[in-house]
């Protein structure tokens, strides 16, 4: 490559104004910044220290203007046989990452592609022609540090540079006595490491964190506004370390790889306790851990702010607070279900009324509310502590799920008997609750005299608010909002930046049906009707369905049609519109 097609053809600030990235202002401001400083520090620099613009859109920018690609590294993109061409020391040294190698030309991913002798130095030690594409530093270093063979000892610093992971303390008895793998845990840098993985999943909000050994990574996730992302890539030799670390803290056993394991942590992470559920189990290269994040502070518990449109939330509010009967929040794992209930526990409890959970586990701690876990291994089912309960002088009872005939008739008796009681259920809609029940075991008459409200719903991601912008759907996404009849002045999608990872969304909104049991469909219900009779009334009667209250808020600019189709079954038009 010759030196002229690494000769920028216009200055960096122009360059980003005139691909939208950066205001006049802003360069103006940066360019007072750079000289307040003596110049010592480049105007790129400058930039992503004013957080003006990001790291990608630089390297973007000077990918074009040198006329060289721009890379977002992963494991598929390399060839790890290179590695063997170009030192480790000289890799390190220059932070550069060889690629691929077609004929007689290696393409290498360099940070800096304004140092021009980098090239000739690139094709002495690897002996032949040189093509570049521009990457992140970090990403090199990670990549790096990941796959490049080093019989070093792995150093954590390398990936926190934004964060400090003793901000993680472990509430832990003394544990002594347990073997060479402990040695090999509580090393600092896997100490580290594990902390540091807690840290950020809590930082970056996600509801899980999921650790996969591979056969060349140690791959972990996050799960963050229900999608996974990847986030670290430690090397595959840290995998036993690190699973022995999260073992310890879980008070699991250490030496038993061939059995899932469950547990859980209690940590201290900024001076707020945070729960975490561990699930361990074998695969062929290792174990994978799944890790679950309960923070208190994420959930939120009030029913305004959980995104329930006026017709939903009326009648909800009107529901929970009567003396007695059931009601049900239904809707698939990871929907949201849990922290609805504890929102409308939390608008009901006072100190007046006892009211009492029974769960399994017990995810948040909640003022005002005798909670209590079960135990089925030694036989404290949801039936079991359930009869106990209803000795204990309860107003209102919150059962974590009915997953059998069992439960769910401890909790009809206890609903007939003059008690609230709130639970979950795993259906696909409102209507198919009633059926489900049924098939359990249930008698109609039972369940028509006891059940007040049916409660479905979804989480859809919402655009994230920083980079929203306009966009023009597919033809059959507009044909659903036509068909709804809802009119849209403007779809909006987010573009993707910094805050979102790219991904054009940032948190989580909940969409909903209810279904309502008046007289006449305690009636249908106690005939032990068809999914379709229920359908029926529900249509007749009016009930909003998931997608018509989420396409409601893809008219509000909240989330997309893409987002609520996605998550939701074709629904009906409500009566009154269809009049």
């Amino acid at each position: 490559m010759s030196k002229s097609l690494l000769e920028p053809k216009l200055r960096l600030g122009d360059l980003l104004i005139q691909r939208g990235v950066l205001s006049e202002e802003n360069l103006q401001f940066a360019l007072q910044e750079q000289g307040e400083n003596g110049g010592t520090k480049l105007l790129g620099e400058v930039l992503l220290e004013k957080e003006l613009c990001s790291e990608e859109d630089l390297l973007e920018c000077l990918a074009i203007d040198f006329g060289v690609p721009y890379v977002r590294l992963d494991n598929r993109m390399f060839d790890p046989k290179l590695f063997d061409q170009i030192p480790r020391e000289f890799i390190e040294k220059y932070t550069v990452l060889p690629l691929f190698k077609v004929r007689n030309e290696m393409t290498v991913a360099v940070a800096e592609p304004t140092n021009v002798f980098l090239i000739d130095q690139l094709r002495d030690v690897a002996g032949c022609d040189i093509q570049i594409a521009i990457a992140s530093a970090k990403d090199i270093r990670r990549m790096v540090q990941t796959y490049v063979p080093n019989t070093r000892v792995f150093v954590i610093d390398d990936i926190i540079d934004d964060a400090s992971a003793d901000t993680v303390e472990l509430i832990e008895e003394q544990i002594e006595d347990i073997g060479n793998d402990t040695d090999i845990g509580d090393q600092s840098p896997i100490i580290r490491l594990v902390n540091y993985i807690i840290y950020n999943a809590v930082r970056e909000g996600a509801s899980d964190v999921h650790i996969e050994p591979t056969e060349r990574q140690l791959r972990v996730r996050y799960r963050v506004d229900g999608a996974l992302f990847q986030s670290l890539e430690p090397p595959v030799h840290l995998a036993p370390a690190v699973a022995s670390r999260i073992k310890i803290m879980a008070s699991l056993d250490i030496s038993e790889r061939r059995l899932p394991q469950d547990g859980r942590i209690h940590v201290l992470m900024e001076g707020r306790p945070i729960d975490l559920r561990v699930s361990t189990l074998p695969m062929s290269f290792g174990e994978k851990i799944v890790i679950r994040v309960l923070d208190n502070r994420s959930i939120n518990l009030s029913m305004q702010d959980l995104g329930f449109s006026a017709e939903v939330l009326q009648p909800f509010q009107e529901e929970i607070c009567k003396p007695n009967g059931i009601a049900l929040v239904t809707g698939p794992t990871g929907s949201g279900k849990s922290t609805t209930l504890y929102s409308a526990l939390n608008s009901v409890s006072t100190m007046e009324k006892n009211v009492c959970t029974v769960e399994d586990p017990i995810e948040f701690q909640l003022q005002l509310i005798n909670q209590f876990q079960v135990n089925e291994k030694i036989g404290l089912t949801f039936a079991s502590v359930l009869r106990s309960l209803l000795r204990q002088d309860p107003d209102i009872v919150m059962v974590g799920e009915i997953r059998d005939e069992e439960t769910a008739r401890v909790a009809i008796q206890a609903a007939l008997t003059g008690h609230m009681v709130f639970s979950t259920l795993h259906t696909n809609d409102a209507c198919s609750t009633v059926t489900r029940l049924i098939d359990m075991g249930i008698e109609g008459y039972l369940l028509g005299s006891s059940l007040n409200m049916v409660l479905a719903q979804r989480l859809c991601r919402r655009i994230c608010p920083k980079c929203k912008t306009t966009y023009e759907p597919p033809r059959p996404m507009q044909l659903e909002m036509e068909r709804m009849q809802i009119e849209v002045d403007e779809y909006v999608q987010g573009k993707g930046c910094k805050r979102c990872r790219h991904t054009g969304f940032s948190g989580r909104i909940a969409i909903h049906e209810i279904l309502v049991v008046d007289d006449d469909l305690r009636e249908i219900i106690a005939s032990n009707p068809t999914r379709s009779a229920i359908i029926n009334h529900a249509r007749e009667s009016g009930m909003l369905t998931l997608r018509y209250d989420g396409l409601r808020k893809v008219r509000e600019g909240i989330t997309t049609i893409e987002e609520v189709v996605s998550v939701s079954n074709e629904g009906w038009l409500p009566k009154r519109l269809r009049d």
